[in-house]
């Protein structure tokens, strides 16, 4: 059985040609805009919020 393939999207704050993380649907998959086949970055989304907040 293969794991359904994930579906990553960038904020909406975004501009169509900047440099941007996209997020996954679990909240927990990140890459990069521009390298889409790359790989991703797992984090735990309860710490990215709160360093978010601290921002």
């Amino acid at each position: 059985m293969s794991a359904e393939p994930l579906r990553f999207k960038k904020s909406s704050r975004s501009a169509a040609n900047s440099n941007c993380v996209e997020v996954a649907q679990t909240l927990v998959h990140l890459r990069d805009s521009k390298n889409p086949t790359g790989p991703s970055l797992v984090a735990d989304a309860a710490a990215l919020i709160r360093f978010a907040k601290t921002r």
